[in-house]
């Protein structure tokens, strides 16, 4: 097929015996998305830790990816966080993950690796962005504030791999996922998402017997959540089914509001007491709703309900709880 821009590709199956690269494989989606791999079998999966591999050291990740010279990659590493870690480093969090995004796509184009896909946020979309958002609202109007300097370094990954789709012709394409969740996300206190915050914060008071639990906010806004693992099963879907310049938003197609999702974490850990919201903290975004119809034009919906999903994550992090990342 020819996409808009000029890229002759069409799309298929991957092939399983390819050395395929995922950038952020320790993370959240990273680690979701390597699961996925290797129950497709896919043989050759390479990643190296933060620890390992500083993305943001331009020499070392040009350098690892001439040694790995993979055909597929998925750029699934950033710096993430939730409202108080985004605005209170809005610094770190444009310039860590411009650097990591940049690295990775330049290095990737440099060895001409056949098949990218690009990992953004729904957070790329204007604040008051019709609901549910279309991909085309993307840079039509003001960004949130407390997450506008992620949201411009994640803007900037998707202009990157649409410029090397013009520039270069090679069939690069960007999903935006919703807000996400499950196994291996980040449960620290000052640098996680609203879901896991809750989940730690109501698992510690099962734990302890308290009363009463207290949330940042109002609890009215809007929030549509994604399991990583269906997630994942989308990234592998689009790689196989989709091509075209323009990003593709990863969701459900429906939300709660941030009450309903305490009161369902309240009953997963078996809390008991009362919950308080703390009105004098920001909402942010009023609501955040992805229009999934390119995703369901191009064959997949989501699987993993929202109920089975948080009772896995709640499973999962008192598990392994003694040594995740909180």
């Amino acid at each position: 097929m020819t996409a808009p821009d000029g890229v002759e590709y069409t799309p298929g199956e991957l092939d399983r015996d390819a050395t395929f690269y995922v950038a952020g494989h320790g993370g959240l989606v990273g680690s979701a998305i390597w699961r996925r791999l290797q129950a497709s079998g896919f043989n050759r999966l390479v990643g190296k830790t933060s620890a390992e591999l500083d993305l943001k050291d331009r020499d070392s990740v040009f350098a690892y990816m001439s040694e790995i010279k993979p055909r597929y990659a998925v750029v699934a590493a950033a710096k993430v966080g939730g409202i108080l870690a985004n605005s209170t480093y809005p610094v770190d969090f444009l310039s860590d993950n411009v650097r990591i995004q940049t690295n990775v796509l330049d290095a990737a184009r440099a060895n001409e690796v056949e098949r990218v896909v690009f990992l953004g946020s729904s957070c790329i979309y204007p604040k008051f962005a019709p609901q549910p958002i279309r991909e085309d609202a993307l840079l039509t109007g003001h960004l949130e504030p407390t997450n506008d300097a992620y949201a411009i370094a994640k803007i900037t990954g998707i202009m990157h791999t649409q410029a090397v789709r013009r520039q270069y012709g090679l069939p690069w394409i960007s999903a935006m996922p919703t807000n996400l969740y499950g196994p291996n996300d980040n449960f620290s206190p000052s640098g996680s998402h609203v879901l896991p915050a809750l989940i730690r914060r109501y698992d510690a008071a099962a734990r302890s017997g308290a009363t009463s639990v207290t949330n940042w906010g109002t609890g009215n806004p809007r929030r549509e959540f994604l399991h990583a693992d269906d997630m994942a099963d989308a990234v592998l879907h689009l790689m196989e089914h989709y091509d075209g310049p323009e990003q593709v938003n990863v969701g459900t197609g429906s939300d709660v509001t941030i009450r309903e999702i305490a009161e369902t974490i309240a009953n997963a850990t078996g809390f008991t007491g009362e919950t308080k919201w703390d009105t004098s903290k920001p909402d942010g975004t009023p609501q955040k709703l992805l229009d999934v119809s390119k995703l369901a034009a191009a064959g997949w919906t989501s699987r993993i309900s929202l109920q089975a999903g948080l009772e896995r994550t709640v499973a999962w992090y008192r598990e392994h709880i003694s040594h995740i990342r909180t």
